[in-house]
């Protein structure tokens, strides 16, 4: 079940109590970078597991795809788009963003399956993230950091209409 219209962090709180889905969050500073997410957590409160990174790309044959991995993952591209089958990766533009996932850039989070729009994305995660228990995403914006475990995770997006795939992320 998803939302017509960009969910609030509130809907989204309502949706994993709805589900029975514990998590916990830790306000910040807006963070729009995975470098100043890591500088920041420094002086956060301890928050255990997998922090992660999305990377919201674009085929060229208008396909959209949200990967997500562990931050310090690198993404071999080319050898990306052939596991996908994809047409020539590349980061998708932000009013694509706003349009597709109903967040702002610096937002991107596997929560916005609860928007409706998001079921035109193919979310593909990391097998190696997945591994993790606890995995660590904004909740629809930057100033906070929402920590979900990782089977928790894949409840709430098969609840939201989504299969996500689980590759083992090229590097």
């Amino acid at each position: 079940m998803t939302i017509d219209r960009p969910a609030t962090e509130e809907e989204l709180f309502e949706r994993f109590r709805a589900l029975e889905i514990e998590t916990t969050t830790h306000r910040h500073e807006p963070l729009h970078t995975v470098d100043q997410s890591q500088a920041a957590r420094d002086a956060l409160p301890h928050m255990p597991g997998g922090h992660c990174k999305n990377l919201f790309l674009k085929d060229k044959k208008a396909a959209f795809w949200l990967v997500v991995t562990l931050e310090d993952t690198r993404v071999n591209m080319n050898a990306l788009q052939k596991i996908l089958g994809s047409a020539r990766l590349s980061f998708a533009r932000p009013e694509y963003m706003v349009e597709k996932l109903g967040v702002e850039p610096g937002a991107v989070t596997l929560f916005v399956a609860i928007n409706a729009s998001s079921l035109e994305v193919q979310f593909v995660l990391d097998r190696a993230m997945m591994a993790c228990d606890i995995l660590n995403y904004h909740p629809l914006h930057n100033g906070a950091t929402t920590a979900i475990a990782s089977k928790d995770l894949l409840s709430f997006l098969h609840h939201c209409g989504h299969a996500p795939l689980l590759i083992d992320i090229p590097s």
